[in-house]
């Protein structure tokens, strides 16, 4: 071989080195996590920085990235040709064909993709600098194609930077939350977090409220020795009073409050004055966001409201207790089962109180009972029997099978949850 011949294949390595480079980098680069490179920014690494960058011009990173890896193929293509030509004559071309494309297809494209995608934001930070030199070294071409690129897609009606994307911030980040549930790397308890978390804009007040019905009140009317009895007796810090009917609230005794009344009646329940140490009650619209009323907490340094609906009529209570409670879940000791009033069977199926919010028991259970129409478990068999159902009863809906246990009045009480295994088209009563 002549010096010449050595030359050309010199220059053939470093071609097909640099189009693995560019290949590696763009699938590096467009596959590296966004939120990643941002930290790291924020930490003060520079190459997170220059990434950042990069990514910010998309357009023009990928206009880059295939303008030299192309470049790159179609000279270590021609030159091998060259060669092959020389060495071999017209068969050449044939060998040159079948060479250069088991190395472009393997070195240079499957070999470098491969190594990116199994650690892109590595390989996104070694590349980074050299790729910002190559992103400025074409500007003035990328510039020019850019250009050429938007005209043409604008003739066929596409506008490029104006489509909208499928899903908003909120559920795209609930999507990665449940990708990482799913591959492991992320608990089903910071799972049931995260999720809380984002589900604060989206439920409002009568979502997580206590309904009036679990409320723990005490009447006003009573003597000064049974409303304090009733709030000693009780296992809450504040117990709305009420007058005449149990729906109109008039304030809110504190426990604290009561006693310091007794130690300065010196234990004398009856000297205390209930109406001097009442504090004014706080209502709120059922329809309030949890994201708005948890603000509205913090501001009035309060975590106690009680609920009205759009008639101004009481529909129970709402603290702050509660809307924590949807992010990090109810805390519980260790006689306690994960979620009151939920209690599963070996079998698989679970007895379930009436009252239990639909939220708490797919939160328990991992289930996605939909909560759209309902609040509570009872009112979801009711919302799909359209009836109040007698004990005993059965229906299937949702991929579930529900069977009444209990009924008090006009209320659910007790059911029986049975998952199956296929999921009927529509309820139907047992």
């Amino acid at each position: 071989m002549t010096k010449s011949d050595w030359f050309i294949l010199v220059a053939v390595l470093i071609c097909l080195l640099l189009s693995f480079l560019f290949s590696g980098s763009e699938t590096a680069l467009t596959a590296s996590s966004r939120a990643t490179m941002l930290h790291l920014a924020k930490h003060g690494n520079r190459r997170a920085v220059l990434v950042n960058r990069l990514l910010a011009t998309r357009e023009r990173l990928i206009g880059a990235l295939l303008f030299g890896n192309n470049a790159s193929n179609i000279a270590a293509s021609t030159l091998a040709t060259g060669l092959l030509l020389a060495w071999f004559g017209e068969v050449g071309v044939i060998y040159a064909t079948v060479v250069m494309t088991v190395l472009v297809v393997v070195f240079c494209e499957v070999l470098p993709k491969t190594a990116a995608l199994d650690s892109p934001d590595r390989i996104a930070l070694a590349v980074a600098g050299p790729i910002d030199k190559v992103v400025r070294l074409l500007g003035p071409v990328l510039t020019g194609t850019e250009w050429i690129v938007r005209r043409m897609l604008a003739a066929v009606g596409f506008r490029v930077g104006e489509s909208e994307p499928i899903l908003g911030a909120h559920e795209e980040l609930r999507g990665a939350v449940d990708l990482l549930h799913r591959e492991g790397g992320v608990e089903k308890h910071d799972r049931d977090m995260f999720g809380g978390l984002l589900d604060l804009r989206d439920l409002v007040v009568s979502d997580v409220m206590i309904h009036r019905t679990e409320m723990v009140t005490a009447n006003a009317d009573d003597p000064p020795e049974a409303v304090i009895k009733a709030v000693l007796a009780a296992a809450k810090t504040r117990i709305p009073l009420w007058r005449e009917t149990p729906e109109n609230i008039v304030g809110i005794l504190h426990a604290k409050d009561v006693l310091r009344a007794i130690e300065a009646a010196n234990g004398d329940f009856s000297k205390v004055d209930i109406g001097a140490i009442t504090r004014p009650p706080w209502f709120v619209p059922e329809i309030r966001p949890l994201s708005e009323q948890l603000k509205a907490f913090r501001r009035r340094k309060t975590p106690f409201a009680l609920v009205v609906d759009e008639y101004g009529e009481v529909r129970g209570l709402v603290t702050l207790a509660d809307i924590i409670a949807e992010i990090v879940g109810d805390i519980s000791d260790e006689h306690d089962v994960p979620v009151t009033g939920v209690f599963p069977h070996a079998d698989g199926s679970v007895d379930v109180d009436g009252a239990v919010p639909i939220r708490d028991l797919n939160r328990a259970m991992d289930w996605n009972l939909p909560d759209e129409e309902a609040t509570t478990v009872a009112g979801l068999v009711i919302h799909e029997a359209r009836s109040i159902p007698e004990p005993g009863q059965s229906f299937t809906f949702h991929g579930f099978r529900f069977r009444v246990l209990r009924r008090h009045r006009n209320r659910i009480t007790a059911l029986s949850i049975t998952p199956l295994v296929r999921k009927p088209a529509m309820a139907r009563a047992g």
